[in-house]
C-alpha cells in the first residue's frame, strides 16, 4: 500500500437550524456480551443480558417513540437467533441496525479465515429480520489487520470502532508499527469511520463485574461529561457529531434511562440533529 499523510477527515451537513449531529448508538449485545467478551455463563450474567432484551430495549424504543428518535442498533447475530422477537420490534420502528459481530467475540487474534466467518454469520444472522447492513462496530472497539479488508470485501459504507478523531468522521488508515523508528500511515480505506469514544460510552462507566470492573458511577456525572462534550461540538466545531454508546441492559436501568431523556431533552434544546449513523455517512463531506 502507497504512504499517504495528514489524516483526511470532513463534516456533516446539518439542517437548517441545528448545530450537531448526534448519534444515539445502542449496542443490543444481551448475553452475548457475557459470553464471547468475558466467558461468564452463569445463570446471574444471563439475565443481565436477559434484562437488556426484555426490559431495557423496550424502554429505550418507548424513549425514542416519545422524542421521534431515529437512532442506530449494533446487534450481534446471538442476539437476532436468542431474542428474535425485538430485534424484529427494532427494524420495525424503522431504526438503523449494523453489524457486531456473532457473540461480541474480540477479533484482533483471529485469522482472516475466522474473522471473515463471524462476518458471515452475523450477516446471515442479520438477513433473518431482513437487514442488509451499511455499518459495522466492532464488538471490541478493535481491529485486526484484516478487519478493513473484510469491511470493503462485503460492501460495508461506514465503520464506527475507532478513535482517531472525536467529533469528525474520517477516512481510517492501516498503520505499519515501529518500535525503532516511526511508524507508518498507509493508504486510507473506502470505509468512512465515525468514530467512537469510551468517554461517550456507559458500559464502563456503569456496569459492575465482579473483580475486573467496579462501574455504578452516579448518573449525574455521566451526564455532566456527555453534556460537556456536547456542547464543546454546538460552541468549538463546524459540521461536528455526537455519537453516543449505549446498551440496552445498561443505559436502560430506571436510574440511567431518566439520565438519557434528560441528556435528550438539554441535547434538543441546543439543536441536536437526531440522526442515524447512516444519515450521518449521507451528509458527509469534506471542504
Amino acid at each position: 500500500m502507497q504512504k499517504i499523510g495528514k489524516q483526511r477527515n470532513g463534516k456533516v451537513k446539518l439542517p437548517k437550524g441545528k448545530r450537531v449531529a448526534v448519534n444515539i448508538g445502542c449496542d443490543f449485545d444481551a448475553q452475548s456480551i457475557w459470553i464471547g467478551s468475558f466467558n461468564l455463563t452463569s445463570p446471574a450474567y444471563m439475565s443481565r443480558g436477559e434484562f437488556g432484551a426484555e426490559v431495557g430495549a423496550p424502554r429505550l424504543l418507548k424513549l425514542f417513540d416519545k422524542y421521534g428518535i431515529k437512532t442506530t442498533w449494533f446487534i450481534p447475530g446471538h442476539t437476532v437467533d436468542t431474542f428474535t422477537d425485538i430485534c424484529k420490534e427494532v427494524a420495525a420502528r424503522d431504526h438503523e441496525i449494523g453489524h457486531h459481530g456473532y457473540v461480541h467475540e474480540n477479533p484482533t487474534t483471529m485469522s482472516y479465515e475466522e474473522e471473515d466467518k463471524i462476518m458471515q454469520m452475523g450477516l446471515e444472522s442479520l438477513a433473518k429480520i431482513g437487514v442488509k447492513p451499511r455499518g459495522y462496530r466492532s464488538p471490541y472497539w478493535d481491529f485486526s489487520p484484516n478487519t478493513l479488508s473484510i469491511l470493503e470485501k462485503y460492501g460495508f459504507k461506514y465503520d464506527s470502532s475507532l478513535m482517531g478523531n472525536d467529533l469528525h468522521p474520517y477516512w481510517p488508515r492501516p498503520v505499519e508499527v515501529n518500535a525503532d523508528k516511526a511508524n507508518v500511515f498507509l493508504k486510507e480505506s473506502t470505509i468512512l469511520e465515525i468514530p467512537v469514544s469510551w468517554y461517550l460510552d456507559d458500559f464502563p462507566q456503569v456496569e459492575y463485574i465482579t473483580g475486573i470492573q467496579e462501574g455504578q458511577r452516579p448518573a449525574q456525572d455521566i451526564f455532566e461529561r456527555w453534556a460537556s462534550i456536547f456542547d464543546y461540538a454546538c460552541d468549538q466545531e463546524e459540521g461536528a457529531c455526537f455519537v453516543l454508546t449505549t446498551h440496552p441492559q445498561t443505559i436502560g436501568r430506571a436510574h440511567m434511562i431518566q439520565m438519557l431523556e434528560k441528556l435528550i431533552q438539554y441535547m434538543e434544546s441546543r439543536g441536536a440533529w437526531f440522526a442515524t449513523l447512516g444519515e450521518i455517512y449521507d451528509n458527509f463531506y469534506e471542504e
